[in-house]
């Protein structure tokens, strides 16, 4: 296989999600955004400019076809995640994909069996792992500080009744189906300080409807929903999911329980803080560790080499840093951290939250998509 000197990437939902990540793409040098796709023609000529992309398109298949792409960004509306990342897997070009990686079971089957037969990469782009105060867990974990992980819990937070006026899409995936739509934000952390373990089973309940939509119509999704997961080493996580409630957002909160310590993150109010208690460093039992006093002996090499520009790249440094790691997984330098099936993993469980909420709760299992 040649070696690449520069990636040609495509990014298909630029006047969207998609445009975000020029910032990253910018000071990666290993990466070239050569083309652009959007279904809003009227503003795709300025974002072509903005992003320095030689073509545009406004069909994703003819861009997939007549440009000479190395690689895609799929940064357009839930449904269109598997069939835009299948067409390009099958023309060998690689996938970073916007969450969830999927709708329905039956697609990610789908998509599953594309990576399966192809060469190109596939990669997630979850960037709530790459936020400094997650990774700095994941590191002080991988560590052996926490001893024996065994509970975690994680909540998004994020009322959007009137973003689903303006990004309708969500209306209907994320807003207009019972269970947790959205649910890898959440998961996604957890699952990698649980490292190489996944969830097996999950039930799901809901708050109940006290909301409706400016047409009149009450929100499927129920107001608050919360998933309770069983993890294949016996740990037990809590998610929960509320789209709909009045209330301030709060889209990064997580706690984690281990044997020799815990950590529960800032809520967001004014003076709260990430606390962490460990018991190699705590004497007092009942004394908080500011997490950010930890930083110099935890920060992730990562993060060190690359701070200045992850801060200028959005979403917490997480647009740069899982830009990078899609660049050096394309390159070989090192392997995908999250490839199809670890997306397959922070996807799976949702997607069987909401076959369990219709089901009185009933604890159902989650499939491993490595036996599929």
């Amino acid at each position: 296989m040649a070696v690449l000197e520069k990636i040609n990437l495509g990014i298909a939902g630029a006047c969207g999600r998609g445009q975000s990540f020029k910032l990253a793409c910018d000071v990666v040098d290993a990466v070239r955004i050569h083309a652009v796709c959007d279904v809003n023609e009227e503003g795709l000529a300025a974002v072509a400019t903005s992003l320095g992309a030689a073509q545009q398109y406004t069909d994703y298949d003819e861009m997939l076809e007549r440009s000479d792409l190395d690689a895609v960004i799929i940064g357009t509306p839930m449904p269109f995640h598997v069939p835009q990342s299948v067409a390009a897997i099958r023309r060998g070009v690689h996938v970073l994909s916007e969450v969830p990686a999927g709708v329905s079971l039956e697609e990610c089957c789908t998509l599953v069996e594309a990576c399966k037969a192809s060469a190109a990469l596939y990669m997630m782009a979850e960037n709530y792992t790459y936020m400094l105060p997650n990774a700095l867990v994941k590191e002080i974990v991988r560590r052996g500080e926490f001893g024996t992980l065994y509970y975690a819990e994680g909540e998004y937070l994020h009322e959007l009744k009137e973003l689903n006026e303006v990004t309708k899409w969500r209306r209907r995936w994320q807003t207009g189906v019972a269970g947790l739509t959205y649910p890898t934000h959440s998961l996604g952390p957890i699952l990698q300080w649980f490292a190489g373990d996944r969830v097996v089973k999950a039930s799901c309940a809901g708050s109940g409807h006290h909301y409706r939509d400016p047409r009149g119509d009450c929100y499927e999704n129920d107001d608050s929903t919360v998933m309770l997961c069983k993890l294949r080493e016996g740990g037990l996580v809590k998610i929960r999911l509320d789209m709909l409630s009045n209330r301030p957002h709060a889209m990064t909160n997580y706690q984690l329980q281990g044997t020799d310590g815990c950590y529960e993150s800032s809520r967001g109010g004014p003076g709260d803080l990430n606390n962490v208690w460990l018991r190699s460093r705590c004497s007092d039992p009942n004394t908080w560790l500011n997490l950010d006093d930890l930083h110099d002996e935890f920060m992730p090499e990562s993060w060190r080499r690359g701070m200045e520009l992850a801060n200028k790249a959005g979403h917490g440094g997480g647009d740069f840093l899982e830009i990078l790691d899609f660049v050096d997984a394309i390159l070989g330098k090192r392997p995908c951290e999250i490839g199809i099936h670890e997306a397959m993993d922070m996807t799976l469980p949702g997607l069987i939250s909401q076959q369990s909420i219709l089901q009185d709760s009933a604890w159902l299992d989650v499939p491993d998509s490595r036996e599929w």
